[in-house]
C-alpha cells in the first residue's frame, strides 16, 4: 500500500494551510475534538485489537491478545483521557492537574514531582504503583509549573507541520505519537505508517477522523522511499521517528559512506526539528536480599515478562541482566527465569530481520543457551562486565537475553558498581529496571533514591517493568536528555507528557516487589494482583478488555468484573 506522491503533496498543502488555525485553535475546540477522538478510540476497540493480533500471529482468544489490549486502545484512551484534563485546566487558565502536594527538593537539590496516582481510580486499579517526574537539574520547585504547557502560553504562535515516521512493534506507538505532536506541540500532523501496520491504517483514519476531516492531521503509507520523500519536503517542518540510530542518522544525515561522513563532520542534510525515539540496550538490576523461593519464582515472572512482552520486540525489552556476584540466590532466579520462559506457549517472530538479529548473538556467543522458538530464546550467561561485550553495545530487538554479575560486599556497594557499568557500558539511555526487596529499600534509605539519581535513563522502573511508564501517559517518555543528532542513542526529545513539562529529566515508576495477597506478611501492603502484562498472566485478555472499557469510560461500575478477572490472573 503506497499513498502517491502527488496525494502526499496536497496533503502536506492542506496541513499548512491548517497549520495556523490549529495552533491558535481555541481550547474549547480542542477538546470537542479531543473528545470526538475518544469516543471514536473506544468504538474501534475490539476492531483494533483484532487487527493487530493477526499481525502478529495471535489466534482470537489466545491469552496474549491481552497484550494488544494494553499496548493498543488501552494506551491511546489513557493519554486522551489525561490530555482532556490538562486542556480542561488549561481552557481554565489554570496549570495542568499536578496531584496535590506533588513538588518536592530532593536532598541533592533536585526537584521531583509526583503524578500518579493522581486520583481514586488510579488507587483502586494500581494499587501500590506510584510514578514521579524528576526535572533537570536547576530547576527550583517553584519553576516547575512555569516548565509546564510552554506551547499555551503564547497567544499567537506560529504553526508547523510534522511528519510522524510511525512504529511497526507496539501499536499505539503511532497514534500516540501524533496526540503528543498536535496537542502537546501544536503542530499539524502527518502520520506515515510503518508498513508492518499497514492494516491498521483505516482504523488509525477512523479514530482520527475529527481531526483529518478539518485538515488539521492526515494519514499515508508507503515503505523506506515514501519516507525519504517525505523527510526532503519542503513543506514538512519537523520529524519525529520511532525506530533506530541508523534510521535517525539517515534522516538527519544521508545514508551510506556519504553520510557517516557527513555525521563525523555533525553536517547534517536537514534543518528539520528531529525528535526521535531509538531504543536501548535495556539492563535490569537485582539487587541483593533476603529474596524467598516465592519471590524468585514471581520476579522469574517479571523477568520474562520485561523479555519477551511482544514477542521481545520492544525498544525497552530487557537485554542484559546483572546480578550481584556474591549473591547466593543469584543461580536460582537464572534457573527459575529460563524454566519460566521454556514453559511460555511460543510466539510468531513476526517482526522483520529478527532471525538475523538473533544470528549475529548466537555467532558472537556460541556457547549461548538456545530455549525454543522459531527465532530461538537465546540466554548468554556470565558477560564479562568489564569487557566491551557485543551483547552490552547492540539492541537485539529479538529474544535473545544475556547475564552478567559485578562484585560488592552489601546492596549499597553493588548498586553503585551497578549504576556506573549500565551508564557507562551500556548503549542507549531510554529505560532501567531496578528489582529490589522491600527490606533492602529500607536498609538503604535515600541511598536508594541516590542511585536512581545517578542513573543516566529517561524512565526508571523499581519493582515496575519500566514498560509501565509508557502506558501511564503522565509520565514523559523518552531517552535521558542531553543526546545530540552526531551522537544519538536512544533519541531526542519526549512524548506522551500529558502534564506537558518541558524540562524533564526522568520519568520514575515505582511498583510492588510482591503481589496481593503475599504482601500480607511482607510489610509493604498493598491490593494489587499479578499484573495484567505479565507474560504470564491467564485473565490478560480479559482484564486488558475491561480496564479500556473503564478509561473509555470511568465509573464504579466496571470495578467489580474487573477485580474479579485480574484476582484470578
Amino acid at each position: 500500500m503506497t499513498t502517491p506522491t502527488g496525494q502526499l503533496d496536497h496533503e502536506i498543502k492542506e496541513l499548512n494551510n491548517h497549520k495556523d488555525e490549529w495552533a491558535r485553535l481555541p481550547i474549547p475546540r480542542k477538546i470537542e475534538l479531543l473528545e470526538e477522538v475518544k469516543r471514536l478510540a473506544a468504538f474501534h476497540a475490539e476492531e483494533w485489537v483484532a487487527i493487530g493480533g493477526e499481525i502478529k500471529g495471535l489466534a482470537a482468544g489466545a491469552p496474549q491478545i491481552g497484550e494488544e489490549w494494553a499496548s493498543g486502545p488501552w494506551a491511546l484512551l489513557t493519554t486522551l483521557h489525561l490530555q482532556l484534563e490538562t486542556l480542561h485546566s488549561l481552557a481554565k487558565g489554570e496549570s495542568p492537574p499536578l496531584v496535590r502536594r506533588a513538588v518536592r527538593t530532593r536532598r541533592d537539590g533536585q526537584v521531583t514531582a509526583k503524578v500518579f496516582p493522581a486520583n481514586i481510580y488510579d488507587r483502586l486499579l494500581f494499587n501500590g504503583y506510584s510514578a514521579e517526574v524528576w526535572m533537570q537539574r536547576g530547576i527550583t520547585a517553584n519553576e516547575v509549573t512555569s516548565t509546564m504547557a510552554t506551547f499555551y502560553k503564547d497567544p499567537a504562535p506560529a504553526g508547523s507541520v510534522g511528519l510522524i515516521l510511525g512504529a511497526g512493534n507496539i501499536t499505539s506507538i503511532a497514534p500516540l505519537d501524533v496526540i503528543y505532536k498536535m496537542f502537546g506541540e501544536g503542530r499539524t500532523a502527518l502520520l506515515k505508517m510503518h508498513p508492518l501496520n499497514d492494516p491498521l491504517g483505516p482504523v488509525f483514519e477512523a479514530i482520527l477522523a475529527p481531526l483529518i476531516d478539518a485538515g488539521y492531521a492526515a494519514l499515508c503509507y508507503g515503505g523506506a522511499d515514501i519516507g525519504e520523500y517525505l523527510c526532503r519536503h519542503d513543506g514538512i517542518d519537523a520529524i519525529h521517528v520511532t525506530g533506530g540510530a541508523k534510521t535517525h542518522d539517515a534522516i538527519v544525515f544521508g545514508s551510506g559512506s556519504d553520510g557517516a561522513a557527513r555525521r563525523e563532520r555533525n553536517e547534517p542534510l536537514t534543518d528539520k526539528t528531529v525528535t526521535s525515539e531509538l531504543g536501548n540496550v535495556t539492563p535490569t538490576i537485582v539487587v541483593p536480599g533476603p529474596w524467598t523461593d516465592r519471590d524468585i519464582a514471581y520476579q522469574a515472572e517479571h523477568l520474562a515478562t520485561q523479555k519477551l512482552h511482544n514477542a521481545g520486540f520492544n525498544c525497552i525489552a530487557s537485554q542484559v541482566l546483572v546480578l550481584p556476584e556474591q549473591w547466593e540466590e543469584g543461580p536460582a532466579l537464572v534457573e527459575a527465569l529460563k524454566e519460566t520462559m521454556r514453559a511460555l506457549p511460543q510466539r510468531d517472530s513476526y517482526y522483520p530481520q529478527a532471525a538475523e538479529r538473533q544470528r549475529a548473538f548466537a555467532s558472537a556467543y556460541p556457547d549461548a543457551e538456545l530455549l525454543g522458538g522459531d527465532v530461538p530464546l537465546t540466554f548468554i550467561s556470565g558477560l564479562d562486565a568489564t569487557s566491551d561485550e557485543y551483547c552490552f553495545h547492540n539492541e537485539a530487538f529479538a529474544p535473545v537475553y544475556g547475564q552478567t554479575s559485578l562484585p560488592g560486599a552489601d546492596a549499597t556497594e553493588f548498586l553503585s558498581n551497578a549504576v556506573d557499568f549500565c551508564n557507562d557500558k551500556l548503549w542507549g539511555t531510554l529505560a532501567s529496571d531496578i528489582l529490589i526487596h522491600p527490606k533492602t529499600i529500607k536498609e538503604l534509605g535515600p541511598k536508594l533514591g541516590d542511585a536512581i539519581g545517578r542513573l543516566r535513563y529517561g524512565t526508571v522502573g523499581v519493582n515496575a517493568w519500566d514498560g509501565v511508564g509508557f502506558l501511564l501517559g503522565l509520565t514523559p517518555w523518552g531517552a535521558f536528555p542531553g543526546e545530540t543528532d552526531d551522537h544519538v542513542q536512544s533519541g531526542i526529545g519526549v512524548v506522551h507528557n500529558t502534564l506537558l513539562f518541558s524540562r524533564p529529566e526522568k520519568s520514575v515508576v515505582y511498583g510492588p516487589f510482591r503481589p496481593f495477597p503475599r504482601t500480607l506478611a511482607s510489610g509493604s501492603f498493598h491490593l494489587s494482583p499479578k499484573p495484567q502484562w505479565f507474560v504470564t498472566n491467564r485473565q490478560s485478555k480479559a482484564v486488558g478488555r475491561k480496564i479500556t472499557n473503564f478509561v473509555a469510560d470511568p465509573g464504579i461500575r466496571h470495578l467489580p468484573g474487573l477485580f474479579a478477572s485480574a484476582l484470578r490472573g
